[in-house]
């Protein structure tokens, strides 16, 4: 009789892994197979990358996972691909034609257009998006064949740069606040321009101070041997790393991580970072309110052993 397969045991892991997300790949994907590779208890992303773009994809395992909301609102970079003149049902390559137009542009048309897409804009979701409508997501609703009423939201795009641009192939970067929707952005630059457009390709190349270059791809961590591939994840204070910084004495420290408040000499600040001084230990996200150092998200003891082991 054939034995049953034995599963690989699973581990208590606690870090971010930067990964570099393959082509149609989903986000739950590329999690579930790093997930595997690493044999890691518990793990999360942090915002859906589409199938259709590549890039980085911050993971969070174990006590990570306690700030990668952080993630989630914190600014982002893209690389753009637009295609000029072909406008499609879902704003991006895998839609239907719906129309094409000559692509009559200039350089300055194209820097109006982009300057008139950065800062502070209203910008109506896609249908083909996962944001939810009575918790079912959009795209579900579009693959139906319905529409659903979408009101304008605000997001900001802090600033669009041209990289390349040849005949009906706009190339761009992109620097901009959460929500912001890059399909959208690359329609409403095509109906600016007057000719339409569709994105073509996308690549995510940083989120806040975390950058594509620093992240591995599913192919290369597999490649490592099975010791080596923890060593890649990064501490969870990585996804905090643009937030100030407090550190308290060992005796202070060991109360705030109680949950406690401790009176600290600071002006008010939205969310700091805090840690133990000696030896120096990340315990977790706060703010500061009328000299008060207030706990947001707290590491518990047992996971700031397991950091400092």
């Amino acid at each position: 009789m054939d034995r049953p397969a034995t599963r690989t045991p699973r581990r208590a892991l606690h870090g971010v892994l930067l990964l570099d997300k393959p082509l149609a790949w989903s986000s739950n994907d590329a999690l579930q197979k790093a997930k595997g590779l690493l044999r890691a208890e518990k793990g999360g992303h942090t915002g859906t990358l589409d199938p259709l773009a590549t890039g980085l994809l911050p993971l969070c395992f174990g006590a990570a996972t306690k700030f990668s909301q952080v993630s989630l609102d914190a600014d982002k970079r893209y690389r753009a691909l637009l295609h000029l003149g072909l406008r499609t049902s879902t704003g991006d390559l895998e839609g239907e034609l719906l129309e094409e137009r000559p692509v009559a542009v200039d350089h300055t048309a194209l820097a109006a257009a982009c300057a008139r897409f950065t800062g502070t804009i209203l910008q109506r979701p896609p249908m083909h998006s996962a944001l939810k409508h009575q918790g079912r997501a959009l795209y579900e609703y579009a693959r139906a064949g319905v529409e659903v009423e979408r009101a304008p939201r605000p997001v900001t795009i802090h600033r669009i740069d041209i990289v390349a641009w040849a005949g009906s192939r706009l190339e761009i970067d992109v620097h901009c606040g959460k929500g912001t929707y890059i399909r959208t952005l690359a329609e409403d630059l095509g109906q600016a321009l007057g000719c339409g457009a569709h994105l073509a390709a996308l690549r995510r190349t940083g989120v806040a101070a975390l950058d594509v270059a620093d992240a591995i791809t599913l192919e290369a961590l597999a490649a490592l041997e099975e010791r080596a591939r923890a060593t890649r994840l990064l501490p969870p204070d990585v996804l905090l790393q643009h937030w100030p910084d407090v550190c308290l004495p060992d005796e202070e420290a060991g109360r705030f991580l109680t949950g406690l408040r401790r009176r600290v000499a600071l002006a008010d600040l939205p969310a700091v970072r805090v840690y133990a001084s000696a030896p120096r230990a990340f315990l977790g996200a706060a703010h500061v309110r009328g000299g008060e150092l207030i706990p947001d998200r707290l590491l518990s003891p047992l996971e700031v052993q397991a950091l400092q082991a």
